[in-house]
């Protein structure tokens, strides 16, 4: 069901961000190999990131590949690989048309040559778009990218650039693969698991969590907008209580 009527333009996230969960499994049930799924959820990735950008969400991060997952079957990791290739040629004139500017985080050197030159290539050509922001977490994982912010402030400290009774949040931020965005507002979770999975640790700490039980190949326009009429109907308090807010 197509929910848009419901949205209230004036209180959307301004950044969202998505563990785009299910795709094997939304195979398996149809007797396929895990693969089909991941090629399916190309899909949904076109519908969600087309539906946040008419609607005007100024950031959207996709969960599309962690650190953990280099940890699977060779064949899917491959499969995984050529499927992100392909798409980013594919998508880049959906973007140039959108005013969307691609943008990723997480260990790019550890991506293969060809999916990295082509992910690259993309953002180089989308640099001037205006539009939304549309990350992709590739080889991503929150707790590498808060030991390499721990490393990188460290260094400074024994650099006398930095002294470390004068270490702030901002600091941390800073040294984030995500210094140039805002915090998660609204974190969505496909397939049932109800878990973050290691994505954004530092910026979802006061985002608002959605589940859904839909596998992520099935997810639509209208779920989007399910999602985030549950977002608009929270009470975000930010530690304070609700007659502060008021």
């Amino acid at each position: 069901m197509d929910n848009t009527t419901t949205i209230n333009k004036d209180n959307l996230p301004q950044h969202i961000a998505i563990i785009m969960d299910g795709n094997g499994r939304w195979a398996k049930q149809k007797g396929m190999l895990r693969a089909f799924g991941h090629e399916n959820g190309v899909k949904s990735v076109r519908t969600t990131v087309t539906g946040c950008a008419k609607l005007g969400i100024g950031y959207l991060t996709l969960y599309a590949f962690s650190t953990e997952n280099w940890n699977r079957p060779k064949l899917e990791v491959d499969a995984l690989m050529t499927i992100l290739m392909n798409s980013l040629k594919k998508e880049l004139p959906i973007m140039q048309k959108n005013n969307i500017r691609l943008n990723t985080i997480g260990n790019a050197d550890m991506l293969p040559n060809k999916p990295r030159k082509q992910l690259f290539d993309v953002i180089d050509a989308t640099k001037d778009n205006t539009g939304m922001v549309l990350t992709l977490a590739l080889s991503y994982g929150s707790r590498e990218e808060i030991l390499q912010a721990v490393k990188q402030i460290a260094q400074k400290v024994l650099d006398n650039q930095l002294n470390i009774a004068d270490i702030s949040e901002s600091d941390i931020q800073r040294h984030l693969y995500t210094s140039t965005m805002p915090d998660a507002d609204l974190v969505i979770r496909t397939s049932g698991e109800q878990r973050i999975s290691n994505f954004l640790l530092w910026q979802a700490a006061y985002a608002e969590l959605y589940f859904t039980d839909v596998l992520w190949p099935d997810f639509t326009e209208g779920d989007l907008h399910t999602a985030i009429a549950s977002y608009q109907k929270r009470e975000r308090r930010f530690g304070k209580t609700s007659e502060q807010i008021k």
